[in-house]
C-alpha cells in the first residue's frame, strides 16, 4: 500500500537545503561570537610570539594578534569592542593616558607596581589587574603544609612593600600563624635581617625587588641557612637560587586563565585577580640540607587548590 504523499521521506534536495541552512546559521553564530583580541607590549620577543601563538590556538574562532606599542594610536581611538591585553608596564602607562578605550586585561602585574601607579585606590573600571605575586594566603598555607611546626613567620619589608603586611596579618590569623615583620630599608645593613631570624621559625619572601634580587640573594640565603631556617618564596627564580619552595603560575596557567576570562563579557571581568591556576616548585637539595622531607609538588598544589575551593 502506498503511503500518502505528505508522509514520504524528504528527498536529497530537501536534505541538502536543510544542511545549507544549518551551516549558514552555524557560521553566522561563529561570526557573532568571534572576538578581536589585541595583545601589546614594548617589544615582540620570541617569548611574546610563543604566548600569542598559544593563545590563538586556544581560541581558533577569534582574531588574536600582537601589535607593538609604538604602532598603536591613543587608547581612545581603538574600537570599544576590542579586547586588549597588556604585557608590560610601558603598555600599562600608555593605557593610563586616558580612560576612553576598550576593556583591558593587565597581565602579570605585581602588587608593588600597581601600588606605585594607583596607591591605595582601586584601579580604573576599564582595567582588570592579574597579579603576578603568589597569593599571600596560599604562601602561608604552603608553610603550614611543609613546616607544620612553624608558627612565627618572618617578613622583611621596606617603605614600598609595607602595605602588604596588613593582608598578611589577616591571612595568618585564620591559620594560627604570627607575622613577625622587620623593616629593611638598607640592604647593606644586615642587622634587621639578623634580628628577624632570631625571632622567626621561617621566612616568607615578598615580591619586592629592592629586597629580593641577585645582589641580596647570597646574604639572605646564607644567613637563613646558618640558623637552619627555610625561606618560602618570593618566586620560582629564588627557589632555583636556594629558597625552599613557592607557589607560582606558568604560561600554561596564564593561558587557561585568559581563555576563561575572554569567554566572559568584559563587564564581568574582576578588577583584580590572583591566578586560581598554579603549581608548586621546591628545592630538594635545600630540603635535604635543612632536614625537611618534601611531599610531591603536584599533590601539594592539589591540596592547596582544594583548600581554597572549600568555603
Amino acid at each position: 500500500m502506498r503511503l500518502p504523499l505528505s508522509r514520504k521521506m524528504p528527498g536529497v534536495g530537501h536534505w541538502l537545503a536543510g544542511l545549507c541552512l544549518f551551516l549558514t546559521a552555524w557560521l553566522h553564530g561563529v561570526a557573532v561570537q568571534a572576538a578581536d583580541i589585541l595583545l601589546t607590549g614594548a617589544e615582540e620577543s620570541p617569548g611574546v610570539q610563543s604566548f600569542v601563538q598559544a593563545l590563538s590556538e586556544l581560541r581558533p574562532t577569534d582574531r588574536v594578534r600582537f601589535q607593538p606599542l609604538a604602532s598603536l594610536p591613543a587608547p581612545g581611538k581603538l574600537p570599544a569592542s576590542l579586547r586588549l591585553i597588556l604585557l608590560d608596564l610601558p603598555s600599562l602607562d600608555w593605557r593610563l593616558q586616558e580612560p576612553p578605550g576598550p576593556a583591558t586585561l593587565v597581565l602579570r602585574i605585581s602588587r608593588l607596581q600597581a601600588q606605585q601607579r594607583f596607591g591605595n585606590a582601586q584601579p580604573p573600571s576599564h582595567l582588570s589587574l592579574l597579579w603576578s605575586d603568589p597569593m599571600p594566603g596560599r604562601q602561608l598555607q604552603l608553610i603550614r603544609r611543609l613546616l607544620p611546626q612553624a608558627r612565627r613567620v618572618g617578613v622583611l619589608f621596606d617603605r614600598h612593600s609595607e602595605f602588604l603586611l596588613q593582608e598578611l596579618h589577616l591571612a595568618a590569623r585564620s591559620l594560627d600563624l604570627e607575622i613577625v615583620g622587620e623593616r629593611w630599608d638598607n640592604t647593606r645593613d644586615s642587622r634587621p635581617l639578623q634580628a628577624l631570624l632570631k625571632n622567626s621559625d621561617v621566612l616568607l619572601g615578598l615580591d619586592d625587588p629592592d629586597l629580593y634580587n641577585p645582589k641580596t640573594a647570597k646574604n639572605l640565603l646564607l644567613s637563613s641557612y646558618s640558623r637552619q631556617l627555610a625561606l618560602i618564596g618570593p618566586n620560582v627564580a629564588f627557589v632555583r637560587a636556594g629558597s625552599l619552595a613557592s607557589s607560582y603560575s606558568d604560561q600554561s596557567d596564564w593561558l587557561a586563565i585568559l581563555d576563561a576570562l575572554l569567554d566572559r563579557p568584559p563587564a564581568s571581568w574582576p578588577r583584580t585577580l590572583y591566578p586560581d591556576r598554579f603549581k608548586v616548585s621546591s628545592n630538594a637539595q635545600v630540603a635535604r640540607s635543612l632536614g625537611i622531607e618534601l611531599p610531591d609538588e603536584v599533590s601539594v598544589a592539589k591540596d592547596l587548590a582544594e583548600g581554597e575551593r572549600r568555603p
